[in-house]
């Protein structure tokens, strides 16, 4: 198979050839068409100063046929008729004495003398024949223009060769990087050579490639985190049942409710994880309404309530006036907001307050649910959505959490065509969970 840099050559060196060839063929016309017609011009020129000189010597063209006949004189260039139009000077199709029409004389040039027209000049044809000096003369500048065109194809050559090379050594680096990556060696980084369509290239290959590296870590992280998330539950019920079952330990309902809220952590996970891939497959069922957001906040405030109260902690809802209706699964939605006002309630203190609030932004409508707790760290905000992240690796899971939540909201957001974000001022300082979702 051959190269793309072969390919390139071979294009380049056609190319130059070509366009060296049409070039010599055009120059080397345009050379002889130019060299004919000057010398047409200057024979007619030398032709008009010699009859001009003769009438004014004579007075008239009488005799100056016979001035031609004379072995010392070549045939005339040209023809020549009087005034009124009669050959006096006789050459190729025109006779002496013969009468030539208006229409013919048209094409002739005037010879005028003090303002007075004394004859016409008539061209009898192409251009006159060429002398051996001049034949020569065309002959050297034909080779001057081959040895031009083949130096310009030499030049172009080394151009093409070295573009060719410049061209190439980008998807050398690409297919190197590529075939890299095959290899399991995701991590690859090629150097941008240029800004054009190959360094845009380069830079959304490393792009690339780094995402693969980071998807790949994540992957990892997120089956061990997984695998550790239920090696707990079951580590701690597999406990109690080998106890139970060996009589080590005494059935008790304090016992059975850990066991049970193992259990329960268990399908937690499991459903967060099915939600998850159902959301990465496009395969979400989502039974879209339209609704009004104040509705949504107002249900999703009255469902935490209760908690809110026992915390001490002050749930509050706030929309403005005519807030127009998105269009939502109420209950996916109500899943997400429920997961960004539980996060706030368990990093919320006790005296605390929650605000719930919606508001039209442009052609979306802005769901935000705010707090005063905690806080994130600023390190944190870029990664509090990956899954199975946690900025704090001491805090455990606890009521249940898998670690997914945010992860969920993240997916149920953009699965409607909104998008989701976070501000904080940072620990101590609280934050705001922000959706943006379509107008209905």
């Amino acid at each position: 198979m051959r190269s793309l840099t072969f390919k390139l050559i071979l294009g380049f060196l056609l190319v130059s050839l070509t366009g060296a060839a049409l070039f010599a063929v055009f120059a080397r016309s345009a050379t002889v068409k130019e060299f004919d017609r000057f010398a047409l011009e200057q024979m007619q020129n030398d032709f008009m100063a010699n009859m001009s000189a003769y009438y004014r010597a004579q007075g008239s063209w009488v005799g100056i046929a016979e001035m031609f006949n004379q072995e010392a004189l070549p045939p005339p260039p040209l023809a020549l008729a009087d005034q009124n139009g009669y050959v006096v000077v006789p050459a190729g199709p025109y006779h002496i004495g013969e009468h030539v029409s208006v229409a013919d004389l048209g094409p002739g040039t005037r010879l005028e003398i003090e303002g007075q027209v004394v004859g016409t000049v008539l061209p009898i044809g192409g251009p006159p024949g060429r002398d051996l000096i001049e034949e020569q003369y065309l002959a050297r500048t034909s080779q001057d223009l081959f040895d031009a065109a083949l130096g310009a194809t030499g030049i172009a050559l080394l151009l093409g060769i070295l573009l060719a090379r410049t061209l190439t050594r980008p998807l050398r680096e690409l297919t190197a990087a590529s075939r890299a990556i095959a290899k399991g060696e995701l991590d690859q980084q090629v150097p941008i050579r240029s800004q054009d369509e190959l360094g845009e290239l380069a830079v959304s290959f490393n792009q690339m490639s780094a995402d693969l590296a980071r998807a790949n870590q994540l992957r990892r992280q997120m089956t061990a985190d997984i695998a550790h998330d239920l090696r707990t539950p079951l580590t701690v019920i597999t406990g109690y049942i080998e106890s139970l079952r060996d009589g080590v330990l005494e059935p008790s309902p304090a016992r059975f409710d850990v066991m049970y809220q193992e259990a329960q952590h268990l399908t937690c996970l499991v459903e967060d994880l099915r939600t998850l891939s159902l959301a990465d497959a496009g395969e979400l069922t989502l039974n879209r309404q339209s609704v009004s957001p104040q509705v949504l906040l107002e249900r999703l405030a009255a469902a935490h309530q209760h908690q809110a109260e026992q915390q001490s902690i002050a749930l509050q809802v706030q929309t403005e006036s005519d807030l127009p209706e998105i269009n939502v699964d109420p209950e996916r939605m109500a899943q997400a907001m429920g997961n960004l006002v539980g996060n706030a309630l368990r990093h919320t203190p006790d005296g605390g307050q929650i605000v719930l609030s919606a508001q039209r932004q442009a052609d979306t409508v802005l769901l935000m649910v705010q707090d005063n707790g905690d806080g994130i760290a600023p390190e944190v905000l870029p990664r509090i959505f990956d899954r199975l992240y946690r900025g704090d690796e001491s805090r455990q899971q606890q009521n249940g959490e898998s670690g997914l939540g945010l992860a969920i909201v993240k997916s149920l957001v953009e699965a409607h065509g909104g998008r989701v974000g976070v501000i904080s001022g940072g620990i101590g300082h609280g934050s705001a969970f922000l959706i943006h979702l379509p107008l209905a």
